[in-house]
């Protein structure tokens, strides 16, 4: 870790294309001013730990998708065998409920 003392309006150069300028220092903090080229992320490291905290709770473990997987599967299988049930009594309904055909 480089350790740096700037000064309001002074700059520190990272590589080529990166600039990094005090804009204004008080007791409560400074404010930077950062100019980088547009495709590398600048982000508070508050935000970028919040971040990744989200991503880590929004992905689900292995072995939970697995028994979801697997409680849909029965609930499938429940649900066609009733559906199945179901098209058979309407079709007994319908064929007792249609006049026999006249000859």
């Amino acid at each position: 870790m480089l350790i740096l003392r700037r000064k309001k309006n002074e700059s520190i150069l990272i590589g080529d294309n990166i600039r990094i300028t005090v804009v204004e220092s008080a007791s409560d903090g400074v404010r930077l001013a950062i100019d980088a080229p547009k495709q590398i992320s600048i982000l508070r490291e508050e935000l970028s730990i919040a971040e990744q905290e989200n991503k880590s709770a929004t992905s689900p473990h292995p072995n939970a998708i697995a028994g979801l997987q697997d409680s849909l599967k029965h609930i499938t299988i429940k649900k066609n065998t009733t559906t199945d049930l179901q098209n058979k009594d309407a079709d007994t309904a319908s064929k007792a409920a249609d006049p026999a055909p006249e000859s």
